[in-house]
């Protein structure tokens, strides 16, 4: 799931993907407003909020607004640098690696939420998660080409709508069927994230709310199973390529 790209990924490999991603995110959205009342994936909200802060002169909300918007895109940021220095170098793991690195550092704040008492303990929490799942959401989209987006529900919700009226056109109109064809598939994937994430929020709340900081580490461990296979297994591969390719005295190209 994280080491193909292009045209070496097909519809199975994105709703796989995206659902197991969304599901997370969801969890984690839904956890860090419980503990801090603000979306951590949901920057449409925060920028409203935002402006609506302005408005009545609420500075520590606009103040809190900006953090979490920055901390978003922030994560963003370091998915892409980190993508890119991958590709550069030939790493088809580095999508893995990425997730990998999320899930140590959400590891790292169920420990803060554990440990840590209540007035530094929210802001950590707050602008942590939202770096998160800026990074979360940059890498996935840059491996899926943009079509699948973990975090961003509006476009998805849009997608569902667009294909919904596509199909239902196709009933009236006549339409190729490779074309209606490509409409299902599109549609069961976004229709697919949109609920995985919708379950993930449902679960991540009842769970949070029992469990604490124990949940935000328990989800750690899920992206590590969703990453580390995919890491370990195309590193080595790459390394084997390396040694094959080189002489087996010296260590150089022949």
């Amino acid at each position: 799931m994280l080491v193909h790209e292009g045209a070496e990924r097909n519809a199975v490999i994105d709703r796989r993907l995206g659902c197991s991603l969304a599901a997370i995110a969801g969890a984690v959205n839904a956890a860090g407003f419980l503990e801090v009342g603000y979306y951590s994936a949901n920057m449409t909200g925060n920028v409203s909020a935002l402006a609506t802060g302005l408005h009545e002169g609420r500075f520590g909300l606009v103040a809190s607004c900006l953090g979490l918007i920055g901390a978003f895109v922030a994560g963003a940021v370091l998915s892409t640098v980190l993508v890119n220095a991958g590709r550069r170098r030939g790493l088809p793991s580095i999508y893995a690696w990425s997730i990998l690195l999320e899930a140590c550092l959400l590891g790292a704040l169920g420990l803060v939420d554990m440990l840590l008492p209540a007035t530094p303990r929210g802001p950590a929490l707050a602008y942590g998660l939202s770096f998160l799942m800026g990074l979360q959401n940059a890498t996935v989209t840059r491996i899926s080409g943009a079509r699948v987006r973990t975090t961003h529900m509006t476009g998805m919700l849009t997608d569902v709508g667009i294909e919904l009226a596509d199909w239902f056109d196709s009933f009236v109109h006549r339409v190729d069927a490779g074309s209606l064809a490509r409409t299902r598939e599109r549609l069961w994937l976004h229709g697919a994230i949109v609920v995985s994430f919708t379950t993930g929020g449902i679960v991540g709340a009842f769970l949070y709310g029992w469990w604490s900081a124990f949940f935000l580490l328990l989800l750690a461990v899920l992206l590590v199973c969703l990453s580390l296979p995919g890491a370990l297994r195309h590193s080595g591969m790459r390394a084997s390529g390396a040694a094959v390719s080189g002489d087996p005295d010296t260590g150089e190209k022949v």
